[in-house]
């Protein structure tokens, strides 16, 4: 027979929300179809083992941020999605990052810091009795200053984005992200700006990778396993 606590955490609704914030410029040829693979079974997989800990997730959405550079590709820098119902719109989901294709980027760096903005700014879940709000940004190099765009702005950069770190760092730790739901993992290299953010803000888990091979390195099923956990 379950405890009170074990029965009680059974009869709670959780409702997670996941943004993949994808980088597909033309370094991450190696990796992508790894990337894109362990996205499409990712929802899967985080169920199967929340039903193993006798948990459901009741509401289950995930949203696709793909990122390249907006001074070498133009309008192609950027592929985004709004939240896919899951698994209502698994075919819509699936058909969208299989239709992602690394390509561009020019040189090192990229623009992740404006994939990463861009995925806070993401209509994120209200409901449930308890929430995870997680973003798991995959890259294999630096990120442009977000002060390059105050000099250098393109007619097509996003709007509503911070214009330096401290401004960034600030959205992570706005009221409008509910702290105790957000997690942040980086699969990213130990380079501007992810080593900072991994120094300085809190929730966040880096896997360090280096540029043509390093994502090969990531535990998939230690990444499952402490998501399921901390929910």
């Amino acid at each position: 027979m379950p405890s009170k606590q074990e029965a009680a955490e059974q009869s709670m609704k959780y409702a997670v929300d996941l943004v993949f914030c994808i980088d597909k410029t033309s370094s991450m040829v190696p990796l992508i179809r790894r990337v894109k693979e362990n996205a499409l079974k990712f929802h899967e997989d985080l169920s199967a083992r929340m039903e193993e800990m006798n948990k459901r997730i009741d509401e289950l959405r995930i949203r696709v941020v793909a990122f390249g550079d907006i001074y070498a590709d133009g309008d192609d820098w950027l592929e985004e999605s709004d939240f896919f119902n899951l698994p209502d719109q698994i075919d819509e989901y699936k058909n969208f990052v299989t239709d992602i294709n690394a390509k561009g980027g020019g040189d090192d760096p990229e623009n992740g810091l404006e994939g990463l903005a861009l995925s806070l700014q993401s209509d994120w879940t209200k409901g449930g009795d308890r929430r995870r709000h997680v973003i798991v940004v995959w890259t294999d190099t630096s990120a442009h200053k977000l002060e390059r765009a105050i000099d250098e702005q393109p007619e097509n950069y996003p709007k509503g984005m911070p214009k330096s770190f401290d401004e960034l760092t600030d959205q992570w730790d706005s009221p409008e992200i509910d702290a105790s739901a957000r997690r942040l993992i980086l699969f990213a290299p130990d380079e501007y700006p992810w080593s900072d953010i991994a120094a300085h803000w809190e929730e966040v888990v880096h896997f360090t990778s280096k540029g043509g091979d390093g994502l090969g390195e990531m535990d998939y099923s230690f990444i499952m396993n402490m998501l399921a956990h901390s929910i």
